[in-house]
């Protein structure tokens, strides 16, 4: 099967990076094969722009990425955000007054950073936060003394908000009462977490917007995905591929089910379609 592709978006974590966030060699060289033939290459990813993988940002022709789950499509090389959907001060702060009351791990992102405090960076595990994940926290975040004064005292929007809770069984507690708050789009992309966007903050709208912007039709992208944040870029794109570890709901806004990410799903996916 052929398929004429001119834009791929991919997830990064569970779709292209193992629970060690590698990117496995195969993955690489089919998505330098991708951009050889002048096909976007677009991370996706609920991460900041700083994120996104240098062995991924490092392939010529990787210039466009879709941020914190569509909250910002950024130009890679210049780091100039060319689209943003954000939260305003005042949504982010009454989000922050729901969170604060239960046991959780808050943090804002303010342009392209994600700001935490260190009685949260300090005890990480406490929130069930692997070291992989610890890892990439520790190279994203920046830390202030109290992460809802700053959010008073700057008056910054933010592009989302990541929370990790230490109890699981809040969760959609706590999803429903966000739910309360107008305007939002709550998804999750692991276990442990809630994010919480402006409503037409996905991945989907960024994915139609960047196709638009470079003048790609629709029927001619491709998005790769294992998340409940995938969802609306799975449906969005001309054709959708979850991955074989992707959750049944993500699998059902598919096209195609691809292999698991431990098993190259991305490479099997373009050799599928035969992109590569």
């Amino acid at each position: 099967m052929k398929k004429q592709i001119r834009l791929i978006a991919l997830d990064l974590d569970g779709t292209l990076l193992d629970d060690q966030k590698q990117l496995s060699e195969n993955n690489i060289q089919a998505l330098a094969e991708c951009a050889r033939r002048g096909i976007q290459v677009v991370p996706a990813t609920g991460r900041p722009a700083d994120g996104v993988p240098k062995e991924l940002c490092a392939i010529p022709g990787v210039r466009y990425a879709i941020t914190t789950n569509g909250g910002a499509v950024v130009d890679l090389e210049t780091g100039r955000r060319l689209s943003q959907c954000v939260l305003s001060n005042e949504q982010a702060l009454q989000i922050l007054d729901i969170v604060r009351q239960y046991h959780v791990m808050y943090d804002p992102y303010v342009q392209g950073r994600g700001i935490t405090q260190s009685s949260f960076f300090e005890h990480m595990e406490e929130f069930g936060i692997s070291p992989a994940v610890q890892k990439l926290v520790r190279a994203t975040r920046d830390v202030v003394p109290d992460i809802y004064q700053y959010m008073v005292e700057t008056k910054n929007c933010a592009e989302k908000i990541n929370v990790f809770l230490a109890d699981l069984s809040d969760k959609e507690i706590l999803r429903e009462e966000l739910s309360s708050v107008e305007g939002l789009a709550i998804s999750s992309s692991m276990y442990n977490n809630l994010e919480i966007n402006a409503e037409a903050a996905t991945k989907g709208n960024a994915l139609l917007w960047l196709a638009d912007h470079l003048g790609i039709p629709r029927e001619e992208t491709m998005a790769f995905g294992d998340g409940e944040n995938d969802i609306s870029m799975l449906k969005a794109a001309g054709t959708g591929v979850a991955m074989g570890n992707a959750a049944e709901d993500v699998m059902s806004a598919a096209s195609y089910v691809t292999t698991s990410v431990d098993e190259n799903g991305v490479y099997n996916a373009l050799k599928h379609f035969n992109i590569i």
